[in-house]
């Protein structure tokens, strides 16, 4: 798809739209193996290309995820981040039982997210070009 420097087109738009996110495993437990993190890797960019989003980078720790993701205007990030959440909880018990083991009838991650747009400008440099701009009178 596209490299994280490019601008993206839809039919209306221009944009360039990027999310930090990080999902936390349920009760914080240290589930996630090393060995894990590939198979997450492309359930992740199999549901972003559904979307119509890039996976751009992808990391985390045994206890939590982090994702970088370019995705576009006419998506929900909630609705990304459902089914994120959804089919990799699903998914990585299948390929992996033993995280399912370790929680009863249960989902992988926390219900709760953590989310940040990125990149551009910073806000000040915004708000101090917005603030240029000519008022017509």
């Amino acid at each position: 798809m596209s490299k994280t420097n490019e601008y993206r087109t839809g039919r209306h738009c221009v944009f360039k739209l990027h999310c930090h996110l990080v999902f936390v495993t349920k009760y914080r437990y240290c589930v996630l193996e090393g060995y894990m993190f590939p198979v997450l890797k492309s359930l992740f960019e199999k549901v972003c290309s559904d979307f119509e989003a890039d996976l751009v980078e992808f990391n985390g720790e045994a206890d939590h995820v982090h994702l970088l993701i370019n995705y576009p205007p006419k998506i929900a990030l909630s609705k990304l981040v459902n089914s994120l959440k959804g089919v990799s909880s699903r998914k990585l018990k299948l390929h992996h039982p033993e995280v399912a083991n370790r929680y009863y009838r249960s989902a992988l991650w926390s219900p709760s997210y953590f989310a940040a747009s990125c990149g551009g400008a910073p806000i000040e440099v915004i708000k101090q070009y917005v603030q240029q701009q000519r008022t017509p009178h």
